[in-house]
């Protein structure tokens, strides 16, 4: 059985950063589609190998891909544990924010004290 710990800070900080661009999040979701080498997803951008190879170096320092040698090549993969932990945090964030908003709701639905009516006494 594997029990997913929570998150570190730094943890968090690595995914949020991985995340953050557009190239990785596509990196991401190729890899998650299938394995594949570096060579193969540098092919698919207008950039450098060298600069794809940055993106998938920060995604594998937030552990949101695995990359292994078969030869000389470097495959990729998404690392699905990884975005699991991630998806949760971002479950609990959401949820946070939705209490938030059910109490706000439930502050506005109350209705307000006229100026004649005595207020009520704790």
């Amino acid at each position: 059985m594997v029990v997913q710990r929570e998150l570190s800070e730094a943890e968090v900080d690595r995914v949020f950063h991985a995340l953050a661009t557009s190239t990785r999040r596509d990196i991401l979701r190729r890899t998650i589609e299938r394995e594949q080498s570096v060579s193969t997803l540098a092919s698919e951008y207008e950039m450098s190998f060298a600069a794809v190879q940055k993106h998938v170096s920060v995604l594998e320092a937030a552990n949101l891909i695995v990359k292994r040698a078969e030869g000389r090549e470097r495959l990729v993969r998404a690392n699905p544990e990884m975005i699991a932990r991630a998806r949760a945090l971002l479950a609990r964030y959401e949820e946070l924010w939705r209490s938030r908003i059910a109490r706000l709701d439930d502050l506005l639905a109350e209705p307000a004290p006229t100026q004649n009516e005595p207020k009520e006494e704790d």
